[in-house]
């Protein structure tokens, strides 16, 4: 088994401990656990870190896509659904638990 970096150790070790904050409720420790693994991570690789930071912008584009595309999706679901209880002849509200 080969010696570990002392990067790769502090990397692992901060996104554990930032997975543990945020899992524990400590969202500020988890992203200060979670930027100190990031920058660990950059100086370990900064070739990577500089291609990933090149194409960022190709990324926001795609995610921003992908959530518009998720909420027309979920538009269209909601229209059809007031349209499905409008036919049926009921409102919303009666599709609760209620004794017959």
């Amino acid at each position: 088994m080969e010696k570990h970096d002392w990067k790769t150790i502090l990397m692992f070790g901060a996104f554990g401990a930032a997975a543990y904050f945020l899992l524990s409720g400590r969202r500020a420790a988890g992203m200060a656990s979670a930027g100190v693994g990031l920058a660990a991570l950059a100086s370990d690789h900064p070739e990577k870190f500089e291609q990933i930071w090149n194409q960022a912008p190709e990324y926001l584009d795609r995610g921003h896509r992908i959530v518009n595309g998720i909420q027309s999706l979920v538009e269209r679901i909601t229209e059809h659904a007031q349209n499905w209880q409008q036919m049926r002849g009921r409102s919303g509200g009666e599709f609760q638990n209620k004794p017959y």
